[in-house]
């Protein structure tokens, strides 16, 4: 049985180190699956019986890392614990490092006397020779790091800055201990020649300098997360609970399953739980978005976080620590992170052979150098000798090449995008959904509970034969608000709002699939639909009512004494919802099971161009895998019914007030179920991917320029005396600009319609529904002991290879294998090939 772990990793510091673990990890026999987050220094690892968690460990241990089972709260985790230790050692690498830059850069510049001691060389270099080295044991870690790292043949960014600051030292001892022999023979003119060799102060600079980049890359990354620690802090550190009949506050985190606990008017729930007693309103609007406070009675469900607003509630703990609905939501967010996205595979491909590639430019160049750069050094008149100007080319490579930022690339910038969605009740959850969503070109709407409340109002009242209106609604009203029917419901509640008189009513009882009955003053009343009509041949006039609407026909003593009927309410924002998938440049198309009047009717009212009305359940596949021919396809939708097609769709976004099977078929999550998130989520995408675009650019395009720049190749252009210190400091500065950058996503208003970025609009294709019938098959299969994404794959592999199986599309999140077939295939063949792959067939549909 396949189990999935998350671990903490210490001791990563860049791109490099990310690609070393996760090879490291998933080379192990039985793993499925390795996905390492550099930016939260976190690994998920799915793996097999035949291994345990020491064997995990001690695989990135033998990487040269470290790495432990994450047992801690998802809050301790953001807890920013670095960046403080960080600061401490830059503010006194700084204050050692300003007198090393002012001894060996004032002096060779000649600024200004240095104290008298000008002509006391073995001094000067002694002096700078004491604090490179107090600078350097001061950020030891890079040099372990660096070199557990090399030991390994793994080597990182820190081995980078090793080789280059532990290189520029121990060459600059040597010329030290040159010096001091040149002064003891007399020799001063070649002490000084000597001296100005010394790379003393790049020893000491390009620790400082990553450091600097390495401290402000640290902050940053702890603000990428704030949208997340915002979402925790409202959860309550303690909690009222009742022990023996007592009330006892504790710890919130100490609350178990089935505790019972109190919440005051005012506090916020400290879990979900039940109401078990007591009434209130909870202002739920971190979770819904809805400001409205929801009426909580004895059976109600509270959630972590929500707000009591004025009642006194005792409640049953339900959901506690990291399975409540809050933490369940930061988790969320927090797998799209680590999750991939497909532009970031680029980036995966070239950090793992990055550093290696560095390191053999840097010894290139070092070798042109020595045996071309003599004639160059001349012509230039410099003081450096070929192998100190040699050895000064190759560390600048060394400390100016930059993994991290193709590291941080895409990862910062999808937090900070999941993050944001989260902050406005989008849940993304995966990064692929962030990703793919700005790409789609038709989006596919459900209509009822989508694009419509899902709840039926009045629409007409018709009075007929000379009977009043106030004496149709009046017995209509009396007799509905006797029935459990949705439509109903609808004359139920126009009459509890317009407080209608409700008249005595007797023997009442269901008519079976037509309506209800009861008796009035000794007569029969019937409320019924037109089907009802033809059993006692009666007949009516539909010219007299909407035909888009559903009737509701009323019957007193065999005469029709009226008509009421009824639509199903259109959600307030849909029409503007709509309008914005045309700015955004996305087809909408509406698929409904409806006939196609009332499929007209709402399609009309919200301004959709193109329907397909009498659509069964799994026939929806089979309209999109037909647009996806054509096109990306979005599907949204709120029922048991929209699984299938959200699960074939390629981005698939569920209602939040729609069904758990919906929600855990969709990869897009509305809380607030306003189809307005679905255009803000589109646009969020869009804006996220751009961010990684630019991240991603910029790191290239920072390489590719710097790297020959540090190499001397432009020698003509006055870029020879590139020292490595500055190298340090570009790279520093490199590093922070991709963070920044992603933290800018933060300020990308997700509402605002001017922020739109349109893209050319597919025209919808010509779909013959009854064409697609004749033409193919569709079968949703439900698959056992799928596990992870290659599960995913090998099924998928199994039943594309069974002839007749045109398109085989798996989901790992509800375990569904949605297949499309060209000709008629029994299903025995189906689940054998499954079965034959590893995996059991629980029910075919």
């Amino acid at each position: 049985m396949a189990t999935t772990e998350k671990y903490d990793v210490k001791g990563m510091s860049c791109a490099a180190c990310q690609a070393h673990v996760e090879k490291a990890v998933s080379n192990l026999k039985g793993v499925s699956s390795c996905r390492v987050n550099l930016l939260t220094n976190s690994m998920d690892v799915t793996y097999d019986d035949s291994l345990t968690n020491k064997d995990i460990e001690n695989a990135v241990k033998n990487a040269g890392y470290s790495a432990s089972l994450s047992k801690g709260d998802i809050k301790e985790k953001y807890e920013d614990k670095d960046t403080k230790s960080k600061l401490i050692k830059l503010i006194f690498s700084i204050i050692l490092l300003i007198p090393l830059f002012y001894i060996s850069m004032g002096y060779m510049t000649k600024w200004w006397p240095i104290f008298g001691l000008e002509n006391h060389l073995i001094v000067l270099a002694t002096i700078e020779l004491m604090i490179s080295l107090a600078i350097m044991i001061l950020n030891y870690h890079f040099y372990l790091n660096g070199t557990k790292a090399l030991i390994h043949l793994s080597p990182t960014m820190d081995t980078l800055v090793m080789l280059g600051s532990g290189v520029s030292f121990i060459y600059s001892l040597i010329i030290y201990v040159l010096m001091i022999v040149a002064f003891a023979q007399g020799n001063n003119d070649h002490c000084m020649h000597l001296s100005m060799n010394l790379y003393f102060e790049t020893a000491g600079m390009v620790p400082t300098l990553i450091s600097i980049g390495k401290t402000l890359e640290s902050y940053s990354k702890g603000k990428s997360t704030n949208a997340i620690k915002s979402l925790l802090n409202l959860a309550p550190q303690t909690a009222h609970k009742i022990v023996n009949g007592l009330e006892v506050e504790v710890n919130a985190n100490e609350l178990a399953l089935n505790d019972t606990f109190i919440v005051k008017p005012g506090e916020s729930f400290p879990v979900d739980g039940t109401v078990i007693d007591g009434s209130s309103a909870v202002n739920e609007s971190i979770l819904t978005g809805e400001s409205m406070p929801i009426e909580k009675t004895v059976g109600s469900q509270v959630f972590c976080a929500t707000i009591n607003q004025n009642g006194y509630l005792i409640c049953n703990a339900t959901k506690v620590g990291n399975d409540t609905t809050l933490k369940q939501i930061v988790k969320m967010v927090e797998e799209a992170s680590s999750t991939k996205t497909k532009i970031s595979l680029l980036a995966d491909k070239v950090s793992a052979i990055f550093v290696p590639v560095v390191l053999g430019i840097s010894l290139i160049v070092f070798t042109l150098w020595m045996i071309f750069g003599g004639s160059i050094i001349d012509q230039y008149q410099l003081t450096e000798t070929k192998l100190s100007f040699a050895i000064a080319k190759a560390i600048s490579i060394l400390v100016i090449s930059c993994p991290c930022a193709l590291g941080l690339a895409t990862p910062v910038a999808i937090m900070v995008g999941s993050g944001l969605g989260a902050k406005n009740n989008i849940l993304f959850k995966t990064a692929s959904a962030l990703e793919e969503a700005g790409k789609v070109d038709f989006v596919v709407l459900d209509k009822t509970g989508t694009i419509t409340k899902g709840e039926p109002v009045i629409n007409e009242i018709i009075p007929l034969n000379k009977h009043s209106e106030s004496e149709l609604i009046e017995l209509a009203y009396s007799i509905e608000s006797l029935s459990e029917h949705p439509l109903a419901k609808a004359i139920t509640k126009y009459g509890d709002t317009n407080k209608i008189a409700k008249t005595s009513l007797t023997d009442f009882s269901i008519i079976e699939g037509h309506g209800v009955k009861a008796k009035y003053n000794g007569k029969t009343l019937i409320g019924c639909n037109k089907s009802y009509l033809k059993t006692i041949g009666s007949q009516l006039n539909e010219n007299i009512y909407d035909e888009s609407a559903t009737p509701l026909i009323f019957i007193l003593n065999n005469e029709i004494i009226g008509v009421i009927t009824v639509k199903d309410e259109i959600k307030e924002d849909s029409l503007e919802s709509i309008n914005e998938f045309k700015k955004l440049g996305i087809t909408p198309i509406m698929l409904t099971g409806d006939n196609e009047l009332v499929a007209k009717d709402v399609a009309s009212r919200v301004g959709i161009d193109h329907f397909i009305s009498g659509v069964l359940p799994n026939e929806k596949l089979l309209v999109i895998n037909e647009l996806q021919k054509h096109g990306k396809v979005m599907m949204i939708g709120d029922g048991i019914n929209d699984s299938p097609s959200l699960t074939k769709a390629d981005v698939s976004i569920a209602i939040g007030a729609g069904s758990d099977i919906a929600i855990d078929s969709a990869e897009i999550i509305l809380m607030k179920s306003t189809l307005k998130d679905a255009t803000a989520a589109i646009r969020l995408s869009r804006a996220t991917l751009l961010n990684i675009k630019e991240n991603l650019f910029w790191a290239f395009i920072y390489n590719l320029i710097m790297i020959p720049i540090a190499a001397g190749a432009f020698t003509g252009l006055g870029l020879l005396s590139l020292r490595p210190w500055m190298g340090s400091a570009a790279m520093s500065l490199s590093s922070l600009f991709v963070v920044l950058n992603a933290l800018r996503l933060n300020l990308f208003k997700l509402y605002d319609s001017s922020k739109t970025n349109r893209k050319v609009t597919k025209n919808m294709p010509n779909i013959d529904l009854n064409e697609i019938r004749k033409d193919s098959k569709v079968r949703t299969l439900h698959v056992k002991g799928m596990m992870c994404e290659h599960c995913v794959a090998r099924v998928a592999a199994a039943l594309k290879a069974v002839e007749g199986v045109s398109d085989a599309n798996v989901k790992l999140a509800d375990g569904t294998a949605s297949i499309t077939l060209s000709h008629e295939i029994a299903n025995g063949i189906l689940v054998e090939a499954v079965t034959n792959a590893g995996y059991e067939v629980t029910k075919v549909e």
